[in-house]
């Protein structure tokens, strides 16, 4: 056996590792930081804002940060399909962790998420997201989950915009989830329209099986509201096909290597 039996590793794609293993862990570092700190500015400012915009636009401040520190840029496109007056039910497709600070930091409109209860109970995030106005949502308790339906259905005729991930976690491979319908019927009994947001790019970043973190572009589209009062609670699944149809559209498959990304 010759001393070349097991080649070593490529040194220049060790030292890609290595410095992709330092960047990911100074984000995470820098995660905890800037939620320790503006997750105390949220809760001060919810003091003056009980209606939870000023805590939104810390959160905003929090996913613009994480943003920029690890090198993802987002170009948005379909802002004019909006009307700043009206309050809408956004519905994104759930890729990555990432898709939470994308939203956060580049979507320039007030809204409030509908998120799983697994999220309010991380110490002090928690607490923020309560004090910005954020929904929690048990699905596991139908009492509970309908209850949340109901605040957030409330919000929406207050004129404030909900976020749902109707996929309720993340993909494991990119690609569409079957949809919860649950936020399709809060939307119709709201009377509120539907907004698709297909997001492209975040699960090259961070897959949800790896923890390493790869600087990538994303790009966020924002479809044509469809108004959900059209439907009836009976048709709450034609709605939820014609939102999930407008996302797959828009998505129009993969990104090259997303499905093969890990960490």
């Amino acid at each position: 056996m010759t001393k070349h039996a097991f080649p070593s590793a490529d040194p220049r794609t060790e030292a890609r590792r290595w410095l992709l293993c330092l960047h990911s862990a100074l984000i995470y570092a820098w995660v905890g930081a800037a939620t320790l700190v503006l997750g105390l500015a949220t809760l001060a400012v919810s003091v003056f804002s009980r209606r939870g915009h000023m805590g939104h636009r810390v959160g905003q401040v929090w996913g613009r940060s994480i943003l920029s520190v690890s090198g993802v840029r987002v170009a948005v496109s379909g802002l004019e399909r909006l009307d700043p007056a009206k309050a809408y039910v956004f519905m994104a497709n759930h890729q990555s962790n990432y898709d939470i600070p994308v939203l956060l930091g580049s979507l320039p409109v007030q809204f409030r998420w509908l998120a799983k209860a697994e999220l309010f109970r991380i110490p002090l995030f928690g607490r923020a997201m309560r004090a910005a106005g954020y929904i929690s949502i048990d699905r596991a308790d139908r009492s509970s989950a309908f209850q949340s339906l109901g605040e957030a259905a409330a919000a929406l005729r207050r004129g404030v915009s909900i976020m749902i991930f109707p996929e309720g976690t993340r993909s494991l491979d990119g690609a569409l989830r079957p949809f919860k319908k649950g936020g399709f019927v809060m939307a119709i009994h709201a009377g509120a329209a539907v907004v698709p947001v297909a997001i492209r790019g975040t699960h090259a970043i961070m897959p949800k099986s790896a923890w390493l973190i790869r600087p990538r572009e994303v790009t966020i589209e924002i479809g044509n509201p469809i108004a959900a009062s059209d439907y009836t609670p009976d048709a709450k699944e034609a709605l939820m096909e014609r939102v999930r149809a407008d996302l797959g559209r828009a998505l129009g498959g993969r990104l090259p290597g997303e499905a093969r990304c890990s960490g």
